[in-house]
């Protein structure tokens, strides 16, 4: 399970590199900071278990954050 951590930092890592080519800085840097996280939580060899509930835990934080973000602050595509 922390070697699928590492693969998520990797995927992160690429598609903040693309985005930073693109000239979407802010984008670039939000991935850089999960690439970041991700390969750390990768190297810590917590169990099974703990692993699934950081990775819950991460996709509400972010599922959260993008709703929000989609409804009241891009408002809606009228």
């Amino acid at each position: 399970m922390d070697r699928m951590f590492r693969v998520l930092g990797f995927f992160t890592l690429v598609i903040g590199l693309m985005a930073f080519a693109g000239g979407l800085t802010e984008m670039a840097l939000l991935f850089f900071l999960q690439t970041a996280f991700f390969v750390i939580l990768g190297y810590l060899k917590f169990t099974e278990k703990t692993y699934i509930l950081l990775f819950w835990g991460y996709m509400i934080v972010t599922f959260t954050g993008f709703s929000y973000w989609t409804v009241f602050q891009m408002g809606l595509p009228l």
